[in-house]
């Protein structure tokens, strides 16, 4: 079985790579007949060989050196045939529940995409579950064939419990013990409450004490120029959430790496088109640049990958070496991780991806072993991922706990003069405003109203066995046309989700989530148009990633049908009480900017 832990340590193993590059010993394999995209010097080096021993890099030499050295019959050698040998991927910032599936089930579409490494923020199962849930996907991570490493949930919750409530809350003490116990968490996750950190509050700066005992790094997310300067003061050191090139330098002025996010370009996930003009117009240095997914469903996870966001670097402006540089060795130097990964130099793990001119990935090798040949998993990695995924405990399947009797849409208010706020969609970002509706005279029935106004009714529903708390809102330019859409995943709490045009399709959607322990699903006028079952958490499948992929591309094609304009994941998003400007929990509708809950009706 491939692991991270496969390649042993390079303390184990210096001597014996040493021999190899000497002669002495016989690599396990070679790679001849290469290009060497060398992210040390942002070069291509011609006519070059690998030699490969115990997952590692022994040394490049000039193409059919080992011939001076070694019979070749007792060689495995792979003719590279001319195209480009270069480090795997490493994405510095990503959150492995977007996908809607494992760890373990994660590794197909890396691979595939070339992303051999990976740094993940569990935040959203540890919403759901606390350190357990955490924990659990930290063992379902170690047994992966990829190298994934964790950026510890910083914000759980996301604000406090007047503003939400979240079925996870981890402090400055549970932080802590996590650091010491697994080794593999490498940096704190981003700190998503950032005007909490701006103004000085003491439990998100008690997390950040923490970290920085540690000498751990600290991820941000942050919005708006004015923010810049507090954030950076309280120790935070990257953010992805860099929108456009003025706010981009400003970060980078004030001491922070910058991830260039890419995605979709149907989706709000793709900032690094104007973001990375801070390269292409203000000439700054990559030096402290990075590129990063972020976010990715299922479906869009095999068409969007890194690799992908690398490519869209290069054809934004940015020479092909640097732009794998950027997804490679600047992540790995970032998280200190560069002995290891990052590059192919001497003694680093043999993570080696093989290119075309364009930068399409074609071949992978992790550790050393070949687990992705013209564009497909080999049999090898098949094996793996069909019968030694990591199986979640029994509890990870029970976490929908909805209350008896819930309301999904609020009484007609008996009075004229009457105002009412509600949330609108910026399309097509992510971004909410709040806007109020004058009703002078008293409404006779909610249908007529929300056809008038453009809206649909929503309703989000403590979902942990907490409070059974639920709040209503109205949502504009949503443009569902007939039913309702139901989703157990709503960040960051993960509260059920639910929009609709009537009460009664609204609770046979509540009805299916609560049923599947999880998922998201569309319906209209009593039937199931299409649903994805995510009973892990509320969160995940624990199926294959190519099933799961198929199932995520049918969900959004009905999506579009229903004609909803806003992104599932995007829809998903507005619970999240740390996003601009106006959202809604299961405790009612929230001022992101004044962090204070709004009356739906004044």
């Amino acid at each position: 079985m491939i692991t991270r832990f496969s390649v042993p340590n390079l303390h184990e193993t210096t001597i014996h790579l040493t021999n190899v590059v000497n002669g002495k010993i016989v690599p396990d394999k070679i790679l001849t007949n290469a290009k060497i995209l060398s992210t040390y010097t942002d070069t291509i080096l011609e006519n070059k060989e690998i030699w490969i021993s115990k997952g590692r890099i022994a040394c490049i030499r000039n193409n059919n050196d080992h011939k001076n050295f070694f019979n070749t019959k007792d060689i495995s050698v792979f003719d590279v045939e001319k195209n480009i040998l270069a480090p795997g991927l490493i994405d510095p910032h990503m959150h492995i529940e977007s996908s809607m599936i494992t760890g373990c089930a994660y590794a197909e579409a890396a691979l595939l995409n070339g992303t051999t490494t990976i740094f993940c923020d569990s935040h959203e199962i540890g919403n759901v579950l606390d350190t357990d849930g955490i924990e659990w996907m930290l063992e379902d991570c170690r047994k992966a064939p990829l190298s994934i490493f964790l950026t510890l949930p910083s914000t759980i919750p996301a604000t406090n419990d007047d503003l939400e409530t979240a079925g996870g809350n981890l402090t400055a003490k549970k932080t802590a013990n996590l650091y010491d116990k697994w080794p593999e968490i490498l940096g704190l996750g981003e700190k998503m409450d950032f005007v909490s950190v701006c103004q000085g509050d003491e439990r998100s700066h008690s997390i950040i004490s923490e970290t920085l005992k540690r000498n751990i790094p600290i991820s941000g997310h942050v919005f708006g120029r004015e923010f810049v300067a507090a954030y950076a003061a309280s120790g935070v050191t990257d953010t992805h959430e860099a929108e456009e090139k003025l706010f981009t330098n400003d970060l980078l002025d004030a001491g922070l790496w910058i991830f260039l996010r890419g995605g979709n370009p149907q989706t709000p996930w793709n900032s690094i088109k104007e973001a990375i003009k801070v390269l292409t117009e203000n000439n700054v240095s990559s030096k402290r640049i990075c590129v990063c997914t972020d976010d990715r469903d299922a479906d869009d996870l095999f068409n969007f990958g890194l690799d992908w966001v690398v490519r869209q670097a290069n054809q934004l402006g940015i020479d092909k070496t640097t732009s794998w540089s950027m997804g490679s060795l600047h992540p790995a130097t970032r998280y200190n991780i560069d002995r290891d990964y990052g590059a192919l130099g001497h003694s680093r793990r043999a993570d080696v991806i093989m290119l075309d001119e364009n930068l399409n990935v074609h071949n992978t090798w992790l550790g050393g072993e070949l687990v992705v040949q013209n564009s497909k998993i080999t049999s090898i990695l098949e094996k793996q991922l069909e019968n030694n995924r990591y199986e979640y405990p029994k509890r990870a399947y029970n976490t929908v706990i909805l209350p008896k009797e819930v309301k999904l849409i609020p009484d007609i208010p008996k009075k004229e003069n009457l105002k009412i706020n509600i949330i609108k969609t910026e399309l097509p970002g992510i971004m909410t405003t709040r806007e109020t509706i004058s009703v002078k005279k008293t409404i006779t029935n909610w249908e007529n109203f929300i056809k008038e106004n453009d809206l649909c009714h929503l309703c989000v529903i403590e979902r942990h066995g907490r409070n059974g708390e639920f709040a209503h809102g109205f949502l504009k330019n949503f443009k569902l046309r007939a039913g309702a859409i139901a989703s157990s995943v709503g960040h960051d709490a993960h509260n059920v989700i639910v929009a609709g045009m009537n009460e009664k399709d609204m609770k046979f959607a509540l009805d299916i989530i609560n049923e599947t322990q999880g998922g998201i699903v569309i319906v209209n006028d009593g039937n199931l148009i299409a649903k994805v079952e995510l009973p892990i958490a509320g969160l995940l499948s624990d199926k294959r990633a190519n099933i799961v992929a198929k199932e995520n591309k049918n969900l959004k094609e009905e999506w579009a049908k229903a004609g909803c304009t806003l992104p599932y994941m995007g829809f998903n998003l507005l619970p999240l009480s740390v996003i601009p400007n106006f959202r809604i929990t299961n405790k009612g509708l929230v001022d992101v900017n004044a962090m204070k809950l709004i009356p739906l009706f004044e």
